[in-house]
């Protein structure tokens, strides 16, 4: 396509059919820049991706472009949730368990391990790098192409580790027909800081209900405290504990043993009916009669992981209240914000991958349209 451009009043150039298009500001329109990240959230790596993308749209964009289209996309929805401009599309007051019930708001945050490139990775891909250049300059020189002028990009530090933990938080009501999830690459400090701010987005100290459903990581528990003080509840995952009970079962009584399978039905019901004392009166009285060191050391901290999270297992007076005692919402936000993420042999930045993370989270709150919305409205 070939198209005028006039020398400006003001200097520089002009560009009218870019301008009606609405992509003076960049070489893609806000359309075509949409299609790119759809097929980079599909799964697929990105030299697959670019080749869907020309066969499905018929949009000629190479891997390495589209990569930097997503994590620049993903960039600026970051900005446009920080600032405001896009955000959870519903309140509190939204929320009700019934149509003349309630109104309860369910927070939920965890962690998840992300594979990262780390700096020794970061010194031989540098050191091949200038090998690669040489080689496309003289492929493009063959063909009589003019190259993609990107500029200098960014140096990002490598990783200390090949896998790195991501933090998600998560508000949704009790039928989860509200979701918004977000995540950060951050530190546990920085995951309370997003926690509180999109809190009061939700307006949630304006629910009836307030309540936090997490696994009993130490950072969870303080965090929510610390940023949360307004919640009527905080209680723990019962799937994370019985995987705490099973562990100490498995030391007693043997991986896979009717006993063991005994042992943990017993103690869920005891939790389920008592709360925390019922089971801390099985574990006290399965550790006066088992002799092996080792046994014993399993069941004391299994005793000091329920008493220290007592508050956190009323599971009677929580079922009682119709509060879930699960987080499977939660855990479905770890999976499918991080999917892209994991895909076999992949490595990313921190900061990249903090990007690509934030265009899941609008895609899985429902947020897609409006910030692709508000983005036409900007070309125009």
């Amino acid at each position: 396509m070939v198209r005028p451009v006039y020398a400006g009043p003001a200097g520089g150039t002009v560009r009218p059919v870019d301008e009606w298009l609405g992509i003076a500001q960049s070489n893609l329109s806000v359309g075509a820049r949409e299609l790119a990240c759809r097929v980079t959230l599909g799964g697929l790596s990105f030299k697959k991706a670019s080749v869907a993308l020309g066969r499905l749209a018929q949009i000629r964009v190479g891997h390495e472009w589209l990569r930097r289209i997503a994590e620049a996309e993903g960039r600026g929805v970051k900005e446009a949730v920080r600032t405001g401009v896009v955000g959870p599309g519903w309140e509190a007051s939204d929320c009700r368990v019934t149509p003349k019930g309630p109104t309860r708001v369910i927070v939920g945050c965890d962690g998840v391990m992300v594979p990262v490139v780390t700096a020794a990775e970061k010194r031989k891909r540098r050191q091949r790098r200038p090998r690669r250049r040489k080689v496309r300059r003289r492929r493009v020189k063959a063909k009589g192409v003019s190259r993609l002028k990107t500029g200098r990009r960014r140096r990002h530090r490598g990783s200390d580790t090949g896998y790195k933990e991501f933090k998600i938080v998560a508000f949704y009501d009790a039928g989860s027909e509200h979701q918004y999830a977000l995540g950060t690459a951050g530190n546990c400090q920085a995951l309370g800081r997003l926690m509180r701010r999109e809190a009061a987005k939700v307006k949630l100290p304006e629910a009836d209900e307030k309540v936090a459903v997490s696994d009993g990581a130490e950072w969870i528990r303080r965090q929510l405290q610390t940023r949360l003080p307004m919640l009527d509840a905080r209680i723990l995952d019962y799937f994370h504990l019985m995987q705490q009970v099973g562990a100490a079962a498995m030391v007693c009584f043997g991986e896979g043993s009717k006993e063991a399978s005994a042992w943990c039905t017993a103690a869920s019901e005891a939790v389920c009916e008592e709360g925390a004392a019922g089971l801390l009166v099985r574990i006290h009285e399965t550790r006066r009669s088992v002799r092996a060191k080792t046994k014993r050391e399993a069941l004391k901290q299994l005793e000091q992981y329920v008493a220290k999270r007592a508050e956190m297992l009323d599971y009677p007076a929580f079922r009682e209240q119709g509060f879930d005692i699960g987080s499977g919402p939660t855990e479905a936000f770890c999976k499918t914000l991080t999917m892209r993420l994991k895909g076999s042999g992949m490595r990313w930045d921190k900061p990249n991958a903090e990007a690509i993370m934030a265009l899941a989270a609008i895609e899985n709150s429902n947020l897609w349209e409006a910030y692709w919305n508000q983005e036409r409205r900007h070309a125009a």
